[in-house]
């Protein structure tokens, strides 16, 4: 019989910014039954994180998991499933950054092949493993809706039968495109985060509607989140006032609480999800 108290939990990206407060307030909140992984493609860094939390008296435990290579992402889920059958609780958190002293076009391939791709290998490695009233959250940002997309390319992220691949060829279109100077008279933005995080959310409204019957029969809730403008080495080059941005641990309370709503919740589903309450996505 699994425990109902010991939960599993991972988040990806976690050995820094908001990734490490996820993993703090996760512990705090699951107690010291659960088991609460600390993600991290490079393991030196996550095992300083950890020390870290350990002296701040939370106990997660490492896993590498680097979620651009899928050797990586398939290990770690064998790891868990080998350890505990399955998990409640799977945060991807983990993203590339983006440089202003790189040109974008240079930036793109690796960008989109970590946010998009590596969500893909994340939601294809770990959702076989999640457990009756277990949680999936991909964080991505209020950009992530069409209102910010041109008409033209909507239906590339929001028409009936649209599936998890199609997500990913059309990332790779505008990758291209990025790369070969044709992305704006195509209707992309200029800022590669956009479409990447539209892309996220996307890909989280198709698993949400693909898996449906099955999730709300066994009380699964998939969403997308927002943390909000969170103060971190990767936001503030991209923001010049900084004055009402969240520390990491405040910007992680609206998240653990969307990772940690209690069995036989039925909503938020399939959305993104902003300060507790659902964003558009039109």
């Amino acid at each position: 019989m699994v425990d109902a108290l010991r939960k599993v939990a991972l988040v990806t990206g976690a050995n820094q910014g908001l990734g490490l407060a996820l993993v703090r307030a996760l512990c705090r909140a699951l107690g010291k039954r659960s088991t609460v992984y600390l993600a991290a493609r490079d393991v030196g860094r996550g095992e300083a994180a950890c020390a870290l939390l350990h002296r701040e008296g939370v106990s997660p435990d490492l896993i590498q998991l680097d979620i651009a290579d899928a050797g990586s992402v398939s290990a770690a889920a064998d790891e868990i499933k080998a350890r505990h059958g399955g998990i409640d609780i799977v945060i991807q958190n983990a993203a590339a950054r983006i440089t202003r002293e790189t040109p974008q076009a240079d930036q793109v391939a690796r960008f989109i092949d970590t946010n998009n791709h590596g969500t893909l290998r994340i939601i294809e490695a770990l959702v076989p493993l999640l457990r009756n009233n277990a949680r999936f959250i991909v964080v991505a940002s209020s950009f992530g809706s069409l209102r910010h997309l041109d008409p033209r390319l909507h239906a590339r992220f929001d028409s009936p039968g649209l599936t998890l691949h199609d997500i990913e060829r059309a990332m790779d279109e505008f990758a291209v495109a990025t790369r070969d100077g044709t992305a704006r008279e195509a209707g992309w933005p200029d800022w590669i985060n956009v479409p990447s995080k539209i892309g996220q959310v996307a890909s989280v409204r198709v698993l949400a509607r693909e898996k449906s019957e099955e999730f709300r029969r066994r009380g699964i809730l998939v969403n997308a989140a927002c943390p909000g403008l969170v103060d971190t080495e990767a936001s503030r080059p991209w923001f010049a006032d900084m004055s009402k941005a969240a520390t990491p641990d405040e910007a992680a309370r609206d998240l653990v609480w969307l990772a940690t709503l209690p069995a036989g919740s039925e909503e938020p589903y399939g959305v993104l999800v902003r300060h507790r309450t659902p964003h558009p996505w039109t």
